[in-house]
């Protein structure tokens, strides 16, 4: 394997962060945003063999939020959400097509970096940071002062696993042969380089955007290794019933996509090297955060740097009988949650539930900068002082219009837009294996979960595809096509 000498990165962090670069009144903000993580990270106690030492250390030196959640649990509507600190239902933006600047409700949004900009901070991106990285496009230019490398994922001549959906990132296993040739090690390597030239005298806000450990979970050999052979690789908890108390319409929220349905992996046998490779994907996007941050603090700026550490949504492996996202359970909308830095408690573990809808204020009021326009989020700035501090709001996830889940300190209540309803106590079912809405006792709880639902729900906004679920008299319709539940796949 060949590895990058950490002395070429702390190089080139110590010629961008010289000193005297940046005011003590303006911090610095380093924004990581990773795809598809869930809580399997050894802080959040996700999976029990999974390996995250740098995650965890920043974590250790600033404030955990382990009840985090996503406005959508798919890429590109979370990521919108985050960027203009507005809901899906809000903006219509449901779905992986169109981008932010397609939209009428989002077209002339003045978003996160952009609100940085223009309180004099120099901005850039490096991977995907939006779901849409086009710089090239005009209607981006305007997004970032300075645009890196996005690559996308490098495939072999033929997948590994062939899953039902020929869909080629569909896949998993030992590729490529050595760590140079992944995509997340290039852009962290051309966005340190940039970033080189930059002339000192501006504070930055630098958005690195890593693609692991989204499918296809392709690391090099040596990642697996860090975990034990396939036999012996953890399950995560499922039961067999898990779907008997689960109203129907819930599959239409996954309907047709490529991620395979657990029982084809366990008919051929590949539920255990799916794990394996997620696992080893997630130990790799933990190392190139590990570089990141300690060519941070060999610069010295570490002290003046705000770094905040993300995913845009969740990702089941089995729970629920499916893998992948689009699911408003726990698996899909969790994720971690991290700030460290000036203003930020160390050591802390905030357990109120919170949005990342609350990162576009909550950043804002780190850096003293005036309060964007009109967000959807609140400033995590009072838990971020002292993590017991109360949010006065659940976390509210929507995927596709009228479907909801509200995410309070105990409870988890998601309506779908047939009116069906799910209720789960976390302190007793953590899995969320047991349905209560239906309880008459619990009736009070509904109601009070009940209230937060949006009312706004408007349609998809026009060009929306990928993944869309629509409603026509009636007649529910998945990607355009008519759904028929006698093409229901378990």
């Amino acid at each position: 394997m060949i590895v990058l000498r950490p002395w070429f990165l702390f190089a080139v962090l110590l010629c961008f962060t010289s000193p005297g670069a940046v005011s003590a009144a303006r911090p610095n903000v380093l924004f990581i945003v990773a795809d598809d993580l869930n809580d399997w990270v050894g802080c959040l106690g996700g999976h029990p063999q999974t390996r995250t030492p740098n995650l965890d250390r920043l974590a250790a030196r600033g404030t955990l939020f382990a009840n985090a959640h996503v406005q959508a649990p798919l890429c590109n509507p979370s990521r919108v959400s985050v960027m203009t600190g507005l809901r899906p239902s809000t903006t219509g933006i449901y779905g992986l097509a169109p981008s932010h600047r397609n939209a009428a409700a989002t077209r002339e949004v003045v978003t996160l970096p952009q609100h940085f900009a223009r309180h004099g901070y120099l901005t850039a991106s490096f991977g995907k940071v939006f779901h849409h990285n086009s710089p090239a496009d005009r209607r981006y230019t305007n997004e970032f002062t300075v645009w890196g490398i996005a690559p996308m994922p490098r495939l072999p001549p033929q997948k590994f696993v062939a899953t039902p959906d020929p869909e080629p990132w569909m896949d998993w296993g030992v590729f490529p042969p050595e760590d140079n040739d992944q995509g997340d090690v290039q852009v962290a390597n051309a966005a340190l380089r940039q970033l080189a030239a930059v002339p000192p005298g501006r504070p930055w806000f630098v958005a690195v955007g890593f693609f692991l450990p989204h499918v296809p979970c392709y690391v090099s050999q040596p990642w697996f290794d860090l975990f034990p052979p396939e036999a012996e690789i953890v399950l995560p908890p499922w039961v067999a019933d898990d779907r008997a108390d689960v109203p129907d319409f819930a599959w239409l929220l996954h309907w047709k996509q490529p991620e395979p349905r657990l029982s084809w992996l366990r008919e051929n046998r590949q539920w255990r090297p799916l794990l394996r490779a997620y696992l080893a994907s997630i130990a790799f996007l933990d190392a190139q955060v590990g570089r990141l941050l300690a060519g941070l603090e060999t610069s010295g700026q570490h002290t003046n740097t705000i770094v905040v550490f993300w995913s845009d949504n969740g990702w089941h492996l089995g729970e629920k009988d499916i893998t992948g996202k689009n699911s408003l359970w726990e698996r899909s909308t969790r994720v971690p949650l991290i700030f460290a830095g000036p203003g930020v408690a160390r050591g802390a573990v905030c357990h109120q539930p919170v949005e990342l809808l609350d990162l576009y204020p909550t950043l804002a009021a780190l850096a003293g900068l005036p309060p964007p326009a009109p967000v959807e989020g609140r400033s995590l700035v009072p838990q971020l002082r002292r993590a017991s501090a109360r949010r006065a709001a659940p976390a509210i996830t929507t995927h596709n219009p009228n479907n909801h889940a509200v995410r309070s300190a105990h409870w988890r209540y998601i309506r779908y837009a047939d009116g069906s309803a799910e209720l789960y106590d976390h302190r007793t079912d953590p899995h969320e294996w047991t349905n209560r809405v239906h309880e008459p006792r619990l009736a009070r709880v509904v109601r009070e979960h009940a209230r937060w639902l949006p009312t706004n729900n408007v349609p998809p906004v026009p060009g929306s595809k990928g993944r869309v679920l629509s409603e026509t008299n009636g007649v529910w319709y998945w990607e355009g096509r008519r759904v028929q539940w006698s093409e229901l796949e378990k």
